[in-house]
């Protein structure tokens, strides 16, 4: 009897005991969340501004120029002269070198006067046909001659005009690549000839960019290298997208009047292709993220004071970023006051002390 007495009271303090500490608990948590509210977060905040916003792309592409070519030999034989040099400037048409004809001229001149007499010929069975003196035969074979004549010598003209190599636009002999004296076949290398003059720049831009990319749009290109900004416009922008890495090519005139920007040369292209006249921008670094993906700020919500405020949390839309600041789209209006410093540590509807205003 006396042993069930024991355990009846044991079992009595057990539960007391539980009953106590687990109200204890509550009340710790209950103290712990007052505290929590009742705690001020120390930080500085900004006013949300509406401000000109311009955002700029930035590519690399490199410099070439249409007129870049190497003057290839069009007939075989002795290259008898090279007139042009190294380093100097020529103009269209002017003749910069020479290969033997082979006899090509003597041909010619003997295809000229057998066109002549073919020409003489076929003019008087046409007078004679036309007074219905003589055969139609003659007529026609005296008209088939002249005409066969002359095709002759057209094309012995356009073979001997291939030995003279003349400049195909005006420009620079960059490179002699045959010197004179060489035997040469149709597609041998003569010489290099370039035009600085008609330079431009290639560059690949990504397709999410394709809306603010267009035609004559103002670019600022830099050369490292040269230590040199010129401002050009873009001339055509490409209407193929490569599906291999999901760009297209646009083209951009670069004026070189001092001649120091060279084919190959690498470029960097700043172009403006977004443009918000009451833009938000806000810092990167005072944007969080939730489990879901959701970005979000805080903002200052009721004011009690100068100095102690409401910290809310406000999801928000991003657009463009440029450096260390980012635009808003969606959740934050001019005139908001937004938490900066202390961000990271503040939670919804915590009480804030505010320590600067910027």
């Amino acid at each position: 009897m006396k042993k069930i007495i024991i355990l009846i009271s044991i079992a009595a303090f057990v539960a007391s005991f539980s009953i106590s500490c687990g109200g204890d608990s509550k009340k710790d948590e209950d103290k712990d969340k007052a505290e929590v509210a009742g705690k001020h977060a120390l930080v500085s905040v900004f006013t949300a501004k509406d401000t000109l916003y311009n955002h700029y792309l930035e590519l690399q592409g490199n410099v070439d120029t249409k007129q870049n070519i190497i003057i290839n030999a069009e007939y075989g034989g002795n290259l008898i002269n090279v007139f042009a040099q190294e380093g100097q400037n020529v103009k269209k048409d002017d003749l910069l070198a020479r290969i033997s004809d082979g006899g090509l001229a003597r041909q010619l001149d003997q295809a000229r006067a057998q066109a002549a007499l073919a020409s003489t010929t076929y003019k008087r069975q046409q007078r004679l046909w036309k007074q219905k003196i003589g055969s139609e035969i003659e007529y026609l074979q005296a008209r088939a001659n002249y005409k066969t004549q002359s095709n002759t010598v057209k094309q012995l003209q356009e073979q001997l005009s291939k030995t003279s190599i003349t400049a195909p636009f005006t420009g620079t002999i960059d490179e002699i690549m045959t010197e004179k004296g060489t035997v040469v076949s149709p597609g041998t290398p003569i010489m290099r000839i370039v035009n600085l003059d008609s330079m431009f720049i290639e560059a690949e831009v990504p397709e999410k960019y394709i809306k603010g990319i267009k035609d004559s749009v103002d670019v600022n290109v830099n050369f490292p290298v040269l230590g040199v900004d010129i401002s050009a416009k873009i001339k055509q922008v490409s209407n193929y997208i490569n599906p291999s890495n999901r760009s297209f090519k646009i083209t951009v005139d670069i004026p070189n009047e001092a001649g120091n920007i060279k084919p190959n040369l690498t470029a960097r292209i700043k172009i403006n292709d977004y443009t918000n006249p009451n833009a938000i921008l806000i810092p990167q670094d005072i944007i969080s993220e939730d489990a879901e993906g959701k970005q979000y700020v805080y903002i200052v919500d009721n004011v009690y004071n100068s100095e102690e405020a409401i910290a809310k949390k406000v999801f928000v839309k991003t657009g463009e970023s440029q450096g260390d600041l980012v635009e808003i789209l969606e959740g934050i209006r001019k005139g908001n006051v937004i938490i900066k410093e202390g961000a990271r540590n503040v939670k919804d509807g915590q009480r804030i002390k505010i320590l600067k205003l910027e």
